[in-house]
């Protein structure tokens, strides 16, 4: 059986039912979404969030040579890991042109983004990141739940072998340190894309990627001693990673798994499979937006400040039609991903 957390809610509180125009329920949704104007794009959000974070990333590599030979650096690439992940959020809301409605400019920006201010490719992580929109917890169609490591299924547990055996043992455990590596992780599979269909674009996007890594770990060793720029770069790669994680982890890991005989129309598939994480303004920032992982399934185009809003008519929406919306805290979210993979791994644990 699919693993759920161990409670579901729904609003407690929902408007009267709007009359009904016809179609599917996503239909009836969307509609009262585009009535809000909550499709539409933010311009002046986006120009001042990206100018925010492109004066962050200056700075943090001026800061880098102010400082000098110094351990406090240690701070500085602490720091620098949010700014990258930042990054990663901008060029994440780019991929789904919720900044800009072309395609043209929204590849553009997200390839300086991607490849050449945090050294992602920016092709292979939108062919991996659409699979996962269209199937999101799907045991065999998702690639974000592959059982590579970890395994997010009893099912895949049971089929597990070699490392992914072996991890699934205590990989509640092993988690967040596996997530110390996921910053090297990306790196690695975004060069190894580049021989691949999911990039389009692959000499574009692997002269960018060497760029970055050329002035990456060229400024680094430039402005410090090679111990602390080695120092520097495994602090930054490693809260890197663990940053990024956080922010991605809470949205599917531990909600409902989706297996091949499972039959579900769209709006269920998407609020049944991502859960919300509460704690305003400071989470939402912390998060890009994507602590409303069930709105940004529905509407993954809408802009992040417009998130909010659609949350509050989503969740009447799903009190209406009876459809469980789950929401919960920030600690809880890590606490319900820790016990479903604990439970996950019981198959390898017991021998099965």
């Amino acid at each position: 059986m699919p693993t759920q957390p161990a409670t579901m809610t729904v609003a407690p509180e929902a408007p009267a039912p709007q009359p009904d125009t016809g179609g599917s329920d996503f239909a009836q949704l969307s509609r009262r979404i585009a009535a809000e104007g909550l499709l539409a794009r933010r311009h002046g959000y986006y120009a001042a969030r990206a100018a925010l974070v492109l004066a962050a990333f200056v700075g943090g590599w001026c800061a880098l040579f102010a400082l000098g030979d110094t351990w406090w650096q240690l701070g500085l690439a602490a720091a620098m890991s949010v700014v990258f992940a930042q990054i990663g959020l901008l060029a994440h809301d780019l991929a789904h042109r919720q900044v800009f409605s072309r395609r043209a400019p929204s590849e553009l920006g997200g390839r300086i983004a991607a490849n050449l201010l945090m050294g992602m490719s920016y092709g292979w992580w939108m062919s991996k990141h659409t699979r996962h929109h269209a199937n999101p917890n799907h045991e065999e169609r998702d690639p974000d739940v592959a059982p590579d490591l970890v395994v997010w299924s009893q099912r895949q547990a049971r089929q597990a072998s070699g490392l992914a055996r072996f991890i699934g043992r205590r990989q509640a455990f092993l988690f967040f340190p596996l997530l110390l590596l996921e910053g090297l992780n990306l790196s690695f599979n975004s060069f190894r894309a580049l021989r691949g269909p999911a990039v389009k674009r692959p000499w574009l996007e692997g002269a960018l990627l060497v760029a970055h890594f050329a002035g990456y770990v060229g400024l680094v060793f430039a402005a410090l001693p090679a111990g602390k720029a080695v120092a520097f770069l495994a602090v930054h790669q490693a809260l890197f990673g663990v940053y990024l994680g956080c922010v991605f982890a809470p949205n599917h890991k531990g909600m409902l798994m989706v297996t091949p005989e499972m039959r579900l129309d769209f709006l269920r598939r998407q609020v049944l499979t991502s859960r919300n994480v509460r704690g305003g303004l400071a989470v939402d920032a912390v998060m890009g937006g994507l602590n409303y992982q069930v709105e940004h399934h529905l509407f993954p185009s809408m802009p992040t400040p417009a998130l909010g809003r659609a949350a509050r008519i989503t969740r009447a929406f799903c009190a209406e039609k009876g459809i469980p919306y789950y929401e919960v805290g920030v600690v809880r979210s890590y606490r319900e991903i820790l016990t479903h993979l604990h439970r996950t791994g019981e198959p390898i644990r017991s021998g099965g």
